[in-house]
């Protein structure tokens, strides 16, 4: 696997949004989901950077 660089949430949100993932959750963590393939991804909504580990899971794990 390629070496993941550090995005912030905006930046992961909009890619997700690109890739066809839809905001269908807006409470502590906003939560996307991509009906093609029925997934569901929570996303961390912290100051500074999606830490590494968790775009990783993100990443890596497509039945999230």
């Amino acid at each position: 696997m390629p070496k993941l660089a550090r995005v912030s949430y905006r930046e992961l949100a909009a890619k997700l949004k690109r890739a066809g993932y839809r905001e269908i959750r807006t409470s502590r963590h906003p939560v996307y989901y991509l009906a093609e393939r029925d997934i569901t991804i929570p996303v961390p909504r912290h100051p500074g950077d999606v830490p590494i580990g968790t775009l990783r899971a993100i990443v890596c794990d497509p039945t999230s």
